[in-house]
């Protein structure tokens, strides 16, 4: 008798264990399923707006993330090489091949692509601004060679690109002015070359998009400024189209209402929205360069993911509320691979604020946008 309860209370252990190893064999492979039957991100937001990514060409010469870039985003923005000093380094000559590949990458696989940027006062090459003596150039040499070079850019892509930004981050950072005080093209023209900038792309392709694009757009004071900027241009009848909303934020800021309120400030002007150049830093935003610290940690913790899930959550789902204003979203980069953020503003540190990490995988923030 005893040997039999014996017996049969072991087969019973042995059935229990067998059929908890099954169960969590099963959730397993649902849970793979599951993740491989979610779509693309730009199918999942499809009914809301585009979602894209910058990229450089070198991001589509590595398959697994060419991949990825496909079956994840719906366009492309060119991260650098379509802005004035990559691809127009001297007057009479410009670098059109990386620029090609994006273009071409993203007309062969069926996907829109976003031009960035014609005019700025970064990034551009030295000969723009002076004449053969390295003075400032006379206005009018100014729009002559702003002229030239945005109807050499948009015709070569004309019908290729849907949008551009066609002036970026001309509004100053200092509280007391409107416009960037140390820009060139301000320096020589003021701010009349806004305006001429928009007239220009336009003429050259009246079916593009026009986008002013800006970083702390939502910031309430500099938010205040692009507004009263875009009020004056657009009472002009200037062609802007619409306001490119740089998302380089934080998991600190900004809050829900600092984003909602710039939402209703732009599209209160008859503005599409756009937020062109999204990550989310896993640092307090920095002013100003400097080295790591010794001992200051680059490990991308557990906390520092719950707050990254948490911040991206929340400004999808205040994208999702607004999405009859918002005509895309845009990551700048594709992975944590690389950023534009390692480095800086520290240098030696390691970032991490993209949706995908350093092995091309999904992260919990990808997952939190997605679970609605």
């Amino acid at each position: 008798m005893i040997s039999h309860f014996l017996k049969s209370k072991t087969q019973v252990y042995l059935i229990h264990f067998f059929l908890g190893f099954v169960l969590i064999a099963c959730e397993q492979q649902g849970e793979s399923s599951s993740d491989q039957a979610v779509g693309g991100l730009y199918e999942i937001y499809s009914k809301y707006f585009p979602i894209g990514v910058s990229v450089s060409p070198k991001n589509l010469q590595n398959p697994k993330e060419a991949n990825l870039i496909k079956n994840e985003f719906a366009s492309l923005t060119a991260e650098n090489v379509m802005k004035m000093a990559p691809i127009h380094p001297e007057q009479n000559r410009y670098n059109w091949a990386p620029a090609d590949a994006l273009v071409n990458f993203a007309t062969s696989n069926d996907m829109k692509m976003r031009g960035h940027t014609l005019v700025w006062h970064n990034q551009h090459p030295s000969w723009f601004f002076i004449d053969t003596d390295s003075a400032l150039v006379s206005k009018d040499t100014l729009y002559a060679r702003m002229q030239q070079h945005i109807l050499d850019v948009m015709t070569r892509y004309k019908g290729k690109i849907y949008a551009w930004d066609v002036v970026n981050e001309a509004v100053s950072d200092d509280t007391a002015y409107i416009y960037r005080q140390d820009s060139p093209f301000y320096k020589i023209a003021g701010k009349e070359y806004i305006e001429k900038a928009f007239r220009f792309a336009h003429e050259i392709d009246p079916n593009a998009q026009l986008f002013y694009n800006d970083y702390s757009a939502v910031n309430p004071n500099k938010a205040q400024r692009i507004y009263t900027m875009l009020k004056e241009l657009l009472a002009k009848g200037v062609p802007i189209h619409g306001v490119g909303i740089q998302g380089h934020w934080s998991i600190f800021s900004p809050k829900r209402e600092e984003i909602e309120n710039a939402i209703a400030l732009y599209s209160s002007l008859g503005l599409s929205i756009q937020v062109t150049e999204l990550d989310i830093s896993v640092y307090p935003p920095e002013s100003g360069r400097r080295a790591l610290k010794e001992n200051e940690s680059t490990e991308f913790t557990r906390e520092l993911e719950q707050k990254q899930v948490a911040q991206y959550k929340m400004i999808f789902d205040v994208f999702r509320k607004h999405s009859e204003y918002i005509t895309g979203v845009t990551f700048w980069n594709v992975s944590d691979r690389h950023s534009w953020l390692d480095n800086f503003p520290v240098r030696g540190r390691k970032n991490y604020p993209l949706l995908f990490n350093q092995n091309l995988d999904r992260k919990k923030a990808y997952k939190a946008i997605i679970d609605f």
